[in-house]
C-alpha cells in the first residue's frame, strides 16, 4: 500500500479546458458571416446611392426654385453697383437709372428671401448681407466715406451669391456632375469680373479719370476674366455650348469690349490725380449692354444643362439601387440554398461516421481487447476496414480504421507481453519462494538449536520476521503479475487467528493491537488473500505512524459481511488524496498506472486482492487525526463457528495473546489480563493443538518437514508443533476461549522458544496492581520529542516517495 500524502501538500491544478464549438455551428457561421457581410455591404451601398440620388433631386429642386431668383439678384446687384458708381462720378441722368436699379434689386431680394427658407442650405449669409443694403445706400446718397468702400459692399454680396452657387449646386459628390457644373460657376465669376470692369469705367465719369486704385481694380478684373474664359470655361464646355460661346465672343459687341480693354491698358495716360483713360471708353456702355444679355443666356443654358444631368443621374442611381438589391437578394438566396444542402450532406455523413465510431469504441474494441486479454483470436472482419475514399470524410474514416488497427495490434502485443511477464514473474516468484522457504526452515532450525542464547534468539526472530516480509513481497509480485496468492489452508480459520496471522507478517508487529469482536471463521480458499490484504494495510499503518503509537485492528460482523477496521495515528491526509487512493482501491488500475507509481505498489496490491475477494476497502480520516482503513468482506467468505451464525452473532471475542517465557516476553508487548476461567497451562494447549503430539523428553529431535508447495509453485510456510516442556517447568498460561476447550481443539500455531532451557523458561510474575503514572516532566518531554521525531521521519519518507 502506498504512503499517505500529508494534508499540506496540494495537487497541481489542471488547466481549464476551452469550450469547443460544434461543427454544425461552424458550418452555419461559415455561411452566415459572409452572407451578413455581403448583405451589410449591399445595404450600405444602396443607402449611399439612395442618399446621393435624394441629394441630387433636392439640389435640382432647390436650383429650379431658387437658382433663377438668386441669379437675378446677382445681375440686379451688379447693375445697381454700376449705377451707384455713375452717380458718384456725376454722370448725367444717373439719378433715375439708380432709382430703377434699386427697385429691381429690392424686388429680387424680396423674392430671394421668400424662397430661401431652408435652414440646411447656405442662404443665410446672403440674407444677412442684404440686411445691410439700406445703410450702404444712405452712405452712397450722402457720399459718406469713399466710393471704393461703398462699391466693395456690392462686390461682397455678389461674391456670397457666387459662393452659394459653388456650395449648393456644384455636386461635388459626383465627379461627372462636378465636371459639368464647373463651367457654370466659372461663367458666373467671369461675368462678375466683366461687371466690375463696367463699374470701374462708370466710376471714371465724364472726365474719364481714375485713381490709381481704380485703375488697378480694372486691370485685375480684366486679367481674371480672361484667365477664367481661357482656362476654366472654354476647355469644359460641351460642343453645343462651345458653339454658342464662339458666337458670343465673335460678335461685334464682344470685339468692341476687347478693343476698349486693350485701349485702356495701352492708351491710358498718367496724370497728377491718377490715370487718364482714352476716348474709346465712350462705346463701352452700349457694347456691354448687348453682350451681357448673350452671356446671361449662356449662363442660364449651362445651369439648365447641369440640372438636367443631375435629374438624370438621380434616376440612374435609383435604377442602380434596384438592380443591386434584386441581384444581391438572388445571390444571397442561392448562397443560403447551397449552404443548407452542403451542411446537411456533410453533417449526415459525419453523423454516420460518428455512429460507426461509437459502435467500434463501445462494442467492438472492448470485445476485441477482452478477447486478446483472454488469449483468444480476433476476426479481422470485425474491425473497420480502409475504404480508400478521397474526400475529407472518407479520409477521416480511413484514418480511424488505421488507428483502430494500430490500437488492436498494440493490445495484441501488450497482451502477449503481459502473458509473458506473468509467466516470467511466476517463475521468478517460484524460485525466490523456494529460497525463502529454505531460509525460513533454516531459521527455525537455528532457533531450535540456539534457543538457549537469548540475544541470538532475538536476532533469529528478527531475521525470521524479515524473511516473512520478503515472502510477502514475492507474493505481491505474483499478484501484480496476474496470479493468485497460494493458500495451503484446508480448514476454516477463526477471525481472531486470521488477525494474528496478518499481524505476524508485519515487521513491527509488537505495536499492533488486535480486537476480534465477533466469533466467526473465514473460508479456507480466502484465508491467504485476506491475510495478505490485511498485512499490507497493517504494514502501511505501522510505517507511517509515530514509532511508539499503537495500531489497532478490530473485526466484527456487520450487515454486509465482516468489517475489519485498521486505525493508526499517522499524519493528516487531504480529502482529495483520500478520494484518489479510494478510487485506486475500488478498481484495479492498469499496468500503465503501475509503471508511473512503482513506489506505491502496496496500494495496487490491496486493490487487486479486494477485486478478487469482491471486497471493498475505504480509507478515511480517523478521529485521532490519522488514517482509518475499513475493509468489508462479503458474507459469502464467512462460515459459522460452532453452532452460531457469523451473520447474526454479536458476542465479542476476548483478545488472545501468547504467554511466552520470560526472555521472550521482554521482546513482546505485554498482553492484557485475561479472565481466570480462560487461562490454561501451555502444555495442554500445545498438546491439544499438535497434530502428531510432542516428542518424548530427551528423545531425538524430529527431522525438518519437507517444504510444501501450492498449485502456483510458491512454498507455503510450514507450521511446526512446539517442543515438549519438562514437567518441572512452570507452565506458562495461554488464554484460550472456552468454546475452543469444550469443542474441537484450537488450530495449531507455532510457539517460539518453548524448547529453551528450563532456567530461561521461568515466567515472570505478572503485575496485578496497576501502578499510578509516576513519569516526571522530563520523561514526558522526552516522550513528546520522540513523537515529533517519528512524525518528521514519516514526513521525510513521504517526500522521498513522491514521484
Amino acid at each position: 500500500m502506498s504512503p499517505t500524502e500529508p494534508e499540506g501538500i496540494r495537487r497541481q491544478s489542471t488547466p481549464r479546458r476551452r469550450r469547443t464549438v460544434r461543427l454544425r455551428t461552424l458550418l452555419i457561421w461559415l455561411a452566415v458571416v459572409p452572407t451578413v457581410a455581403m448583405g451589410t455591404q449591399v445595404a450600405l451601398t444602396a443607402e449611399r446611392l439612395l442618399d446621393q440620388s435624394a441629394q441630387l433631386r433636392s439640389d435640382v429642386v432647390a436650383a429650379e426654385r431658387i437658382g433663377a431668383p438668386l441669379y437675378t439678384l446677382m445681375v440686379d446687384m451688379q447693375a445697381e453697383r454700376t449705377a451707384t458708381a455713375a452717380r458718384w462720378a456725376g454722370t448725367g441722368e444717373s439719378e433715375g437709372e439708380l432709382r430703377a436699379r434699386r427697385e429691381a434689386t429690392d424686388l429680387a431680394a424680396t423674392e430671394f428671401r421668400r424662397l430661401a427658407v431652408d435652414p440646411e442650405r447656405s442662404f443665410g449669409e446672403v440674407t444677412r448681407q442684404l440686411d445691410k443694403l439700406p445703410d450702404h445706400r444712405l452712405r452712397a446718397d450722402a457720399r459718406s466715406g469713399t466710393a471704393d468702400s461703398t462699391l466693395a459692399y456690392y462686390s461682397e454680396v455678389i461674391g456670397k451669391v457666387i459662393q452659394v452657387y459653388q456650395q449648393e449646386f456644384s455636386h461635388a459628390e459626383d465627379a461627372e456632375l462636378a465636371q459639368a457644373s464647373r463651367p457654370v460657376v466659372s461663367m458666373l465669376q467671369a461675368t462678375e469680373m466683366v461687371a466690375r470692369e463696367d463699374t470701374v469705367l462708370a466710376l471714371a465719369g465724364p472726365s474719364g479719370e481714375l485713381t490709381f486704385a481704380g485703375y488697378d481694380q480694372f486691370v485685375s478684373a480684366l486679367g481674371a476674366q480672361r484667365y477664367l474664359h481661357e482656362a476654366l470655361i472654354v476647355p469644359h464646355l460641351t460642343a453645343r455650348d462651345q458653339r454658342f460661346y464662339e458666337r458670343v465672343v465673335g460678335s461685334s459687341d464682344w470685339q468692341t469690349k476687347t478693343r476698349i480693354e486693350s485701349a485702356v491698358l495701352s492708351g491710358h495716360k498718367d496724370i497728377v490725380s491718377g490715370i487718364k483713360l482714352p476716348a474709346e471708353i465712350a462705346g463701352w456702355p452700349s457694347a456691354h449692354a448687348n453682350f451681357s444679355v448673350q452671356m446671361t443666356t449662356l449662363n442660364i443654358d449651362l445651369a439648365r444643362s447641369v440640372l438636367a444631368r443631375g435629374d438624370a443621374k438621380a434616376g440612374e442611381l435609383q435604377t442602380e439601387v434596384a438592380w443591386l438589391i434584386g441581384g444581391s437578394a438572388g445571390g444571397l438566396l442561392a448562397v443560403v440554398v447551397v449552404v443548407v444542402l452542403t451542411t446537411r450532406s456533410v453533417l449526415r455523413r459525419l453523423h454516420d461516421l460518428h455512429e460507426r465510431t461509437v459502435t467500434v469504441a463501445d462494442e467492438t474494441l472492448p470485445d476485441v481487447v477482452s478477447r486478446l486479454q483472454r488469449g483468444q483470436t480476433v476476426d479481422p472482419e470485425a474491425l473497420p476496414a480502409v475504404s480508400g475514399d478521397r474526400d475529407e470524410v472518407g479520409r477521416i474514416s480511413d484514418a480511424f480504421a488505421r488507428a483502430v488497427a494500430v490500437s488492436v495490434d498494440g493490445h495484441r502485443r501488450l497482451a502477449a507481453e503481459r502473458h509473458g511477464f506473468g509467466l516470467f514473474a511466476s517463475g521468478i516468484a517460484s524460485r525466490t519462494g523456494n529460497l525463502v522457504s529454505r531460509q525460513l526452515s533454516l531459521t527455525e532450525d537455528l532457533q531450535d538449536t540456539f534457543g538457549h542464547d537469548e540475544a541470538l534468539l532475538a536476532e533469529l526472530m528478527r531475521a525470521d520476521q524479515l524473511t516473512v516480509g520478503m515472502r510477502r513481497q514475492i507474493e505481491n509480485l505474483l499478484i501484480l503479475a496476474g496470479g493468485e496468492v497460494p493458500d495451503p489452508h484446508t480448514e476454516p480459520m477463526r477471525v481472531a487467528d486470521l488477525l494474528r496471522e496478518a499481524a505476524a507478517e508485519v515487521e513491527d508487529f509488537r505495536r499492533i493491537e488486535r480486537q476480534a469482536l465477533d466469533e466467526t471463521s473465514v473460508e479456507p480458499s480466502a484465508i491467504s488473500r485476506i491475510s495478505h490484504l490485511l498485512a499490507e494495510l497493517l504494514d502501511n499503518a505501522t510505517r507511517f505512524s509515530p514509532p511508539r503509537s499503537k495500531v489497532v485492528i478490530r473485526a466484527e460482523v456487520v450487515t454486509d459481511g465482516l468489517s475489519v477496521e485498521i486505525e493508526d495515528r499517522g499524519p493528516r491526509v487531504s480529502p482529495e488524496r483520500y478520494e484518489e487512493m479510494n478510487g485506486r482501491l475500488h478498481a484495479a488500475p492498469p499496468y500503465s498506472v503501475l509503471a508511473q507509481n512503482a513506489h506505491r505498489l502496496g496500494l495496487f496490491v490491496v486493490g487487486h486482492l479486494a477485486e478478487q475477494l469482491h471486497a471493498t476497502v475505504t480509507l478515511r480520516r480517523s478521529v485521532y487525526g490519522g488514517t482509518s482503513a475499513v475493509v468489508i468482506l462479503p458474507a459469502e467468505l464467512l462460515v459459522a463457528t460452532g453452532d452460531r451464525d457469523p451473520r447474526t452473532t454479536g458476542e465479542p471475542e476476548p483478545q488472545r495473546a501468547l504467554q511466552a517465557p520470560a526472555p521472550v516476553r521482554e521482546l513482546l508487548p505485554a498482553p492484557a489480563p485475561a479472565p481466570a476461567a480462560d487461562l490454561v497451562p501451555a502444555p495442554a494447549v500445545a498438546a491439544a493443538a499438535a497434530v502428531t503430539g510432542p516428542p518424548a523428553a530427551g528423545g531425538p529431535e524430529p527431522a525438518p518437514e519437507p517444504v510444501a508447495h501450492t498449485s502456483a509453485g510458491l512454498p507455503s510456510r510450514r507450521t511446526k508443533a512446539p517442543a515438549a516442556v519438562p514437567a518441572a517447568a512452570p507452565a506458562p498460561l495461554v488464554p484460550v476461549p472456552a468454546p475452543a476447550l469444550a469443542g474441537r481443539p484450537a488450530l495449531p500455531e507455532r510457539v517460539p522458544q518453548t524448547h529453551i532451557a528450563e532456567q530461561l523458561r521461568e515466567p515472570r510474575a505478572q503485575e496485578t496492581v496497576v501502578r499510578p503514572d509516576t513519569a516526571t516532566p522530563e520523561e514526558v518531554a522526552d516522550a513528546w520529542a520522540d513523537y515529533e521525531q517519528g512524525t518528521q521521519t514519516v514526513e521525510e519518507e513521504l517526500r522521498r516517495d513522491q514521484p
